[in-house]
């Protein structure tokens, strides 16, 4: 699950969600200063003005950390209307305290201890409206009695409170991975899901739970999804696209209260990663020698890209052949594999395979299917598993032996894990891209 960051831009619709308004994107230090300029006034005591622009920063960025509106359907990340949102006044004089103030501290946040996201920092004037969050009208005299901006926010957020300082500006990427996860599908971004929908089911039992939230998209999470499509009446395909991705984070939004001032959150173990967010020069593993293999297996039918060492070691040659990709498929060139590189590799991966000349039509059944083949599958792809476990198994006695039906059993499971052992591979049970070339070299050589 991604953490948190400060947008560049922030898309604000000016007027309530459902109007016929048009929409501004201004950078978001600027959106800050205009609510502050909108809201509060310039003559009130410095740390008043502080407290309120944590609260006005903190407000938003959960908005935009939620994806509150866009989870919804909507293509913008907050409302102009005090009703849902924060007063903006589009291209109006900004006070000159408050600009300076808002510079310093527009990259700066609420959070619970012990949570990640920003917290929903609820607020109101404090005369016409009253709420349980802060009053902003109530921060003067607060203020004036000499507390702190901090001490301020305590005073209405609760003690257990933390301001999160300089946090990383970055673009507003979506959280949809901008490619459908389904059956054989891996990462991050299947993790994600798993966790949502484990805690979703909660609320909603008839989701049946995924015990391992491993990060692969097995039988188990495609029976998940389906469920969860039924119930929320979506496409009961099992396919996690834009639609169901985004109604996956709006309901988990809402059984885990985020955009509420009293909210389970999302706890720091939660937001650990097993998968990571992008593969640079310099890293080393298992990610890096899947990038290599799926470079030298393009690079074979293409030879305007280069091929590489398959070393799991991310250095000067790997660096320069997934430049030469990213230039050939008219990706960002930075040499950095993060998800827009990592779906291209994999859709040009599968493309190639579809269209696999006649010579290699023989070898067809040993080149990694594209896709992790789990428990529960079934097909070609299992079939040429449950081969190279036999043909190992014949060989190699601590290797238990499996029929070959094309369906991924238990048995065929345990066999695989035995072999992932047996090289050092993490021992999933399931065969992603190093499991399949390690069994492919085994079974060709005891051919």
């Amino acid at each position: 699950m991604a953490t948190p960051i400060v947008p560049e831009f922030i898309t604000v619709h000016l007027g309530p969600p459902n109007s016929n308004a048009r929409n501004v994107t201004v950078p978001f230090p600027d959106y800050i200063k205009n609510v502050a300029s909108s809201e509060i006034y310039p003559t009130w005591p410095e740390n008043a003005i502080r407290a309120n622009v944590y609260a006005q920063t903190t407000f938003a960025l959960n908005r935009i950390f939620n994806e509150f509106y866009r989870s919804q359907g909507y293509d913008f990340d907050i409302t102009s209307s005090t009703q849902y949102d924060q007063a903006y006044r589009h291209e109006r004089d900004i006070f000159e305290n408050v600009s300076r103030i808002v510079d310093e501290l527009f990259n700066d946040y609420v959070v619970r201890q012990g949570q990640i996201q920003p917290y929903f920092t609820q607020y109101c004037n404090g005369t016409t409206v009253t709420c349980e969050g802060l009053s902003q009208w109530g921060t003067v005299p607060l203020a004036n009695r000499g507390l702190l901006p901090y001490e301020i926010l305590q005073n209405y957020y609760g003690d257990d409170i933390n301001l999160v300082f300089n946090a990383p500006i970055k673009g507003n990427i979506p959280s949809y991975p901008g490619a459908p996860l389904r059956l054989g599908s891996a990462g991050e971004d299947v993790r994600t899901i798993q966790r949502q929908l484990n805690r979703i089911g909660r609320n909603y039992p008839a989701i049946p739970k995924i015990s391992n939230t491993n990060g692969i998209f097995d039988r188990q999470t495609e029976e998940a999804v389906r469920t969860f499509q039924r119930v929320f009446n979506l496409a009961q395909d099992g396919v996690v696209g834009k639609n169901t991705w985004y109604k996956i984070k709006y309901i988990y939004n809402g059984v885990k209260g985020l955009s509420e001032l009293y909210t389970e959150g999302i706890s720091i173990s939660e937001a650990d990663r097993i998968f990571s967010t992008v593969v640079r020069r310099g890293d080393r593993g298992i990610p890096v020698q899947t990038i290599q293999y799926y470079l030298n297996f393009l690079a074979f039918f293409n030879p305007k890209l280069s091929p590489v060492n398959v070393d799991g070691i991310f250095g000067q040659q790997t660096y320069d052949a997934v430049l030469t990709f990213q230039n050939q498929y008219g990706l960002k060139v930075d040499g950095i594999v993060g998800r827009d590189t990592w779906n291209m590799l994999q859709n040009a991966y599968q493309g190639v395979l579809r269209a696999l000349p006649d010579q290699y039509q023989d070898y067809a059944s040993l080149i990694y299917p594209g896709y992790f083949v789990t428990n529960g599958a079934t097909g070609p792809a299992v079939y040429q598993v449950q081969r190279f476990i036999q043909r190992i198994a014949a060989n190699d006695p601590s290797i238990p032996s499996v029929a070959v039906d094309g369906v991924y059993g238990s048995l065929t499971e345990e066999a695989v894990r035995a072999i992932q052992a047996q090289a050092g591979l993490p021992q999933t049970g399931q065969v992603g891209p190093q499991t399949w070339l390690y069994m492919a070299d085994l079974y060709n050589e005891y051919s």
